[in-house]
């Protein structure tokens, strides 16, 4: 019923999707574009993540190597930053402004940034929901025919999904934050010159766009889902 073809999935759900698609395609072309140009400094992005996190406290967090392209994340249940093939040896302005974006949410959880202590509380009831509630949608939308109050279960499920949504929202900020803090610290610690400053600071915000693509994707699905339900309810 949800996979089907109609009016809300041309108007909503394609050019969503188009538009992530763009943003994803846009942080591969930047990156491969500016990962081609090493840095002045010579250091390598996995050294100048050390030496911010030891400069702001952070001896205790630890920085690995992984397998990937662009798969960089920080891990703050076990305090570790991973940087992929394409960042931790590479000395370009590219791969150092994605290295210090990780370290950025080091600092976020050490500072107890809002969004993020908001972010983490919502993430165990949010797992729950994103299994729950596409199921609950289908199920609720089949019982109706039953009796009106077996719409409320495809509400639930509705609202289960919008509690993903929050999460994508509160999400924006705690990664545009990470990006500012990270361009803070290259331009204070004069780890790039200004020129390589304008690479990494295009590298962030095409990164950044697929945050926004993204939960761009998930409202439009939201939206899908209440015109759906509301519509099998109206048929009534």
């Amino acid at each position: 019923m949800f996979f089907y073809i109609d009016w809300t999935y041309i108007i909503l759900i394609i050019p969503a999707i188009l538009l992530s698609i763009i943003a994803s395609a846009m942080v591969s072309h930047t990156f491969n574009k500016y990962a081609k140009i090493n840095s002045v400094s010579g250091l390598s992005a996995s050294h100048v993540a050390r030496q911010i996190l030891d400069k702001n406290g952070l001896q205790y967090v630890e920085i690995q190597h992984v397998r990937g392209t662009l798969t960089d994340h920080y891990d703050p249940r076990r305090n570790v930053i991973r940087l992929s093939d394409s960042t931790y040896f590479s000395s370009s302005a590219a791969s150092i402004g994605v290295a210090v974006h990780e370290v950025g949410h080091a600092i976020q959880y050490q500072k107890k940034y809002f969004p993020i202590k908001i972010r983490q509380a919502i993430i165990p009831i949010t797992k729950i929901g994103s299994q729950l509630a596409i199921p609950l949608i289908i199920l609720g939308v089949f019982l109706s025919t039953l009796g009106e109050h077996f719409s409320y279960i495809a509400y639930v499920g509705i609202g289960l999904f919008a509690l993903s949504v929050l999460l994508q929202l509160i999400t924006l900020p705690v990664e545009f934050n990470a990006s500012k803090r990270a361009m803070n610290e290259l331009r204070t610690n004069n780890i790039l010159t200004k020129k390589e400053l304008v690479y990494a600071r295009k590298v962030l915000t095409a990164a950044a766009m697929t945050y926004v693509t993204a939960l761009v994707v998930s409202i439009m699905y939201l939206l899908r889902f209440l015109i759906i339900v509301g519509r099998r309810n109206n048929r009534r």
